[in-house]
């Protein structure tokens, strides 16, 4: 039955993507569907996003489809074996099935220049919202470690378990394997890194792993640089991406002046060459002052202005998400857990997520009439729970407005709960990056028992729950948001039924709408009515 609820998800959502002649790629991240596609006009957004399942859909340099976290794992081969299966059964071009389109034909035939000038206009919109250099070199960096999360994670419980195993004095015969499986990764991500960084500035991903390699090669620490000897890992996660880097140009200024007949030679040697000496003799030592000074600097952060950083961390973290630049933050984060084994960042900013859920809360108590977007809060309630607040950003508290800065207010209160522990030398880390709220739990790491990590990092969210839901419950509506939201609405009433029911010029859904329902909007409008106005692009998971 599972199976083929997923499919059937995965049949409703790809003819209105436009079919498989317009997927060019299929991927996903921890929620989402991302998909390469070759017209984006031909995507029909507000059925799409009445597709039960659908949570909301995304346009960021992909199409992305949330679908919730779960979820998307489930659907993403079932799509991709339609998407096959579709392209298997298509009629050869000029046949006779082929010859009748399934949609009306142009008019006339379309030139050229009409195409060029539809997709000039489609880059140009998309540039004006997403294209910013800094967006565009911050979500590379992302494409670069976010693949890297699933190992942290699985890792980072393995390494939770065998600690407390080891404290309690349990299966001694076991740990030591336990702690190879947790650190194995860890003690060659330098080589992942180096690999996805050459993958994604576009070299050759071998090249650029085999370079970084170099960073954690137990031999380095026979050379010397600047009188000292180098040290196996010096540089880390920065010094591999530097490394990598340098190799895709290195080999792209091969590949213009090599003669191809020699070109499998020297290219390859010359890369490895170059790049691993300016490595060895320059990179590691920088990248390690550059990774010493993140570690130096955020211990000093929590140590002296703990309350307020996570004050700050805390409440503006959620704004971060929604302009994208929070993905700055992944390298620091890895960079952490890498030099110290856990990152004190990500507990304080896991708290915007408390804030959202305290909010939701207090929406779904306010607004006892709105059956629909209480519907969407209870659907939404477990992932924000477990971490997961996108489908709670764009589906509740965003669309509304008040309420998403309310939100922001929570997870400050909760940001400080923890920052003004370390202050007071209780420090709460996490061996992974990824997963917040209740999924952080089996991660957690610092410099105190496990006991009163668990402690700081639940009263933490018990604040950001509470501050959110207070904050939200009393200053989170207007009088006449609450006129205009707090209205009957049924829950089950189809799309289709509100259209007929409303004007023709009801206004289009928000790109993070939670489905057939959509979400209130102070404005004005139908309580039942999504938005007009599309929210910032959700950030990549």
């Amino acid at each position: 039955m599972a199976e083929n609820k997923n499919r059937a998800l995965a049949a409703a959502i790809l003819p209105l993507v436009g079919g498989a002649a317009n997927v060019t790629t299929v991927v996903h991240c921890m929620t989402r569907l991302r998909l390469g596609l070759a017209d984006r006009s031909l995507v029909q957004d507000e059925a799409l996003k009445a597709v039960p399942g659908v949570m909301g859909v995304v346009e960021d340099d992909t199409y992305q489809v949330v679908l919730g976290p779960g979820t998307v794992a489930r659907v993403t081969p079932e799509f991709e074996a339609l998407v096959e299966e579709e392209r298997a059964a298509a009629p050869a071009p000029g046949s006779a099935a082929g010859a009748a389109p399934a949609a009306a034909p142009e008019p006339h035939p379309v030139t050229a220049e009409e195409l060029a000038a539809r997709g000039a206009e489609l880059k140009a919109a998309r540039k004006a919202r997403n294209a910013t250099p800094l967006k565009l070199f911050l979500r590379r960096i992302a494409n670069i470690f976010v693949p890297l999360i699933p190992a942290l994670i699985g890792c980072g419980i393995v390494a939770g378990v065998n600690g407390l195993l080891t404290n309690l004095g349990w299966a001694p015969g076991v740990t030591p394997a336990l702690g190879a499986l947790a650190s194995g990764f860890m003690a060659l991500i330098a080589v992942f890194v180096g690999y996805n960084t050459a993958k994604e500035f576009g070299g050759t991903p071998i090249l650029g792993g085999a370079v970084a390699s170099i960073i954690v090669f137990p031999g380095v620490g026979d050379v010397e640089v600047l009188g000292s000897r180098l040290s196996p890992g010096q540089g880390g996660v920065l010094g591999a991406l530097g490394a990598a880097v340098l190799a895709v140009y290195v080999e792209r200024w091969c590949r213009r002046r090599v003669p191809e007949a020699v070109d499998v030679l020297v290219t390859p040697t010359v890369t490895v060459l170059v790049a691993g000496l300016v490595t060895v003799f320059g990179l590691m030592f920088v990248a390690g002052q550059i990774a010493s000074g993140i570690g130096t600097g955020a211990d000093w952060l929590l140590e002296n202005t703990g309350a307020f950083a996570g004050l700050v961390l805390g409440g503006l973290f959620l704004p971060l998400v929604m302009l994208g630049l929070h993905q700055a933050l992944i390298p620091i984060h890895t960079t952490l857990i890498e030099s110290q084994g856990y990152t004190a960042l990500l507990p304080i900013l896991a708290m915007a997520g408390a804030g959202q859920v305290g909010c939701a809360v207090a929406v779904y108590l306010r607004l006892r009439r709105n059956a629909s977007l209480r519907r969407t809060i209870r659907s939404a309630m477990p992932a924000g729970i477990l971490g997961v607040g996108e489908p709670l950003i764009y589906g509740v508290s965003l669309p509304l407005g008040r309420p998403f800065i309310t939100a922001c207010v929570g997870g400050a209160a909760g940001g400080a709960f923890i920052g003004a522990f370390s202050m007071l030398g209780d420090t709460v880390g996490s061996t992974a990056i990824g997963p917040s709220g209740w999924a952080l739990f089996p991660l957690l790491a610092g410099n105190q028992s496990l006991g009163l990590l668990v402690a700081v990092y639940g009263g933490g969210l018990l604040t950001g729950y509470l501050v959110g839901f207070l904050a939200t419950y009393f200053f989170g509506f207007s009088k006449q948001m609450l006129a205009d939201l707090d209205a009957d609405v049924d829950a089950g009433e189809s799309g289709e039924a509100r259209a007929e029911a409303e004007p023709a010029d009801a206004p289009a859904g928000t790109p993070g709408g939670p489905g057939p329902q959509g979400t209130a909007d102070p404005s004005g409008r139908h309580p039942g009515t999504p938005p007009a106005t599309a929210p910032a692009p959700a950030p990549s998971s």
